[in-house]
This record gives C-alpha cells, structure tokens and sequence, in this order.
C-alpha cells in the first residue's frame, strides 16, 4: 500500500497527532487545579506544564520501555499495528475531549496496541509482564490516589484548625505552584513517557535504529508536541477537573496534586505506566470526600468513570478494525 518510508513517515504523523490529543485530554489533569484555584492563569499554568512535562519526561525511560517492549511484542508486530492502534486513540479522545471528559490516554494506548496486535498477530503478540504492570498501576491510580489525597487532607485539616482562612489561602496559594510544578514534573516523567516509547518502537520498527532506545530528540519532540496540544485545547478539561467535579481551594488543590503526583513517581520509578487522568482524579474525589461525602459531584464523577471503562473496549475495537483494514491492502 505505501513503500516503507512513506509508511514510517504516517505513522510517526499519527503517534504525534496522538500526542497532541494527549495534550488535549490527559496532560491538563496536571494543571487543572492550580488555574481552577486562581493560583495561576491558565497561561502561566500551561508554561509550567510544558516545561516540567519535558523535564519529567527526560528523567528516566522506564516506563517507555515498559510500553515500547513489554505491551505488545515488537517481534510480531509492524508499523501497520502501532498506527492503527493510534487511530483508536485520536478518534475516541477527541470525542471525550468534545463533551469535556479527560480520558486516560494510557489505558486508550494499552487497548488501541493491545487489538492492533490481537489483529496482527493472535494472542501471542501479548506480553505477560506489561500487562501485570497495567493491573498494578490501575491499583495505584484508584486506591493510591484516592486514600493519599483523603489522608493529605485530613492531616492538613488537624494542623490547620486554629488558622485564618485568608493566612491558610496565602500560604497555600504559594506552596501549590510548588505542588502543580511537582504534578506537571510527574505527568511527564509517566504519561509524558508512553508515547515517547511508541514513536521509539516505531524508529526500531521502520529500520532507523537497531536496538530499542530513546533518543533526545524524540523526548523533546513528544514533549512540545503534548504542550501545544495542552495550550490549544486544554481548557475543556481544566474546567471539568477543577471546578465541575468539587470546589476546591488552594489547600486542597495542594492536597491533590500532592497525593497524586507521589503516587505517579512510586509508579514511574517502578517502571509502571499508569493513568495520571484517574491517579489526580481519586486524589480530588479523595480530597473533596474529606468535606463531606456530598461535596464531591457525583453526576459528573460518573461521567469520567463512564469514559474510563469505555476506553479500553473502544480503542481496542478501532484499532483491530483499523488493521484488518489496512492488512486488506497490504
């Protein structure tokens, strides 16, 4: 259907365009509660996220090796399979990023990679050992992420009793630049790594280099791509995080980003990809349970919960359908 350099050309197209819908959907949920509390403008906000997502993104490779070797096996796989399973990604998040739903572009990987590869290759293309590390970092975005936020909180509650509220709004106004700084550091040094390893795997795949590897350029590329897409689009989610789902002050936006931004570096240093979308998300619920139950909104909680378990059996199907496409014509 094409010669291998045009075919290389559209896929490396694709994981980039899938990268700026991760700008769109995912890399906001670093942000979102430190311009929802004022603490920052939405353009200070996302100079912060950009720098620190390309910062985090270079500290380590684990987790693009986790997703470049460890998901789907590149013995068996081809390009074909890697820009199929990046058309489920870009079709299902723009759709969720439409109606202002953060989707969680790690699990949209996982299951676009996963049904490419069921497509391409049966059942053996699957990796035992990535897989065990998605189910491990479900576990730590859901249970981490919530009960850290909830703890933070209830701690920061104790300590602060005594306090005004307008000495308690300074003071944590100034330590949540520090929290987000950390949030958006994090979000880089995970999710900023995931499509970091496909556009690798496909280096390796199109016969640019011969060994899995990660090169600079490709860090800062993904990096850049993933900040302007967060610029261009990114309000959608800012708005459903930080002021649809609970109210939130800049103590508990401390609070979260705090919560969640450690559990993705536990993560991240283990080599677990993980989704930053659920990991901030249980950690605001968590927060905002702290109040009172009935603080948090749980229409829209549902809503995202709703997107969640959809991703993974939507971007899965696209993406097999995708590649029996394509395999018609090749």
């Amino acid at each position: 259907m094409f010669d291998g350099n045009l075919l290389l050309f559209l896929v490396l197209a694709l994981i980039l365009a899938a990268e700026f819908v991760n700008g769109w959907t995912d890399s906001p949920n670093a942000i979102a509660t430190v311009v929802s509390t004022r603490v920052l403008s939405p353009y200070q906000a996302v100079v912060v996220a950009t720098i620190l997502n390309a910062v985090g993104a270079m500290s380590g490779t684990a987790v693009a090796a986790t997703i470049g070797k460890d998901i789907v096996n590149p013995e068996v796989i081809n390009l074909t399979t890697v820009g199929a399973a990046m058309i489920g990604i870009i079709c299902w998040s723009t759709l969720a990023w439409y109606y202002g739903l953060p989707t969680s572009e790690s699990h949209a990987l996982i299951a676009g990679l996963t049904g490419a590869g069921l497509a391409t290759a049966g059942p053996s293309s699957l990796i035992a050992t990535g897989w065990n590390k998605v189910l491990i970092g479900l576990a730590f975005s859901s249970f981490l992420g919530f009960f850290g936020g909830l703890l933070i909180m209830g701690a920061l509650y104790r300590c602060l009793a005594h306090s005004r509220p307008g000495s308690v709004r300074r003071v944590f106004g100034r330590l949540q630049i520090l929290s987000a700084a950390f949030m958006a550091f994090s979000h880089g040094s995970n999710d900023g790594q995931k499509f970091i390893g496909v556009f690798a795997l496909s280096l390796l795949l199109g016969g640019v280099i011969p060994t899995f590897q990660v090169p600079l350029w490709v860090i800062l590329l993904c990096a850049v791509t993933m900040g302007v897409g967060t610029a261009v689009g990114g309000w959608r989610i800012v708005k459903t995080m930080g002021l649809r789902l609970t109210k939130l002050e800049p103590v508990h936006g401390f609070a979260a980003e705090t919560s969640a931004a450690l559990t993705i570096e536990l993560a991240t240093r283990l080599g677990i990809p993980l989704s930053t979308t659920h990991t901030i998300t249980t950690s605001i619920i968590g927060v905002g349970a702290t109040k009172r139950f009935s603080a948090v909104r749980w229409g829209v909680t549902f809503e995202i919960v709703a997107a969640w378990i959809l991703t993974f059996p939507i971007c899965g199907v696209i993406a097999w359908l995708a590649t029996k496409f394509f395999l018609l014509f090749s």
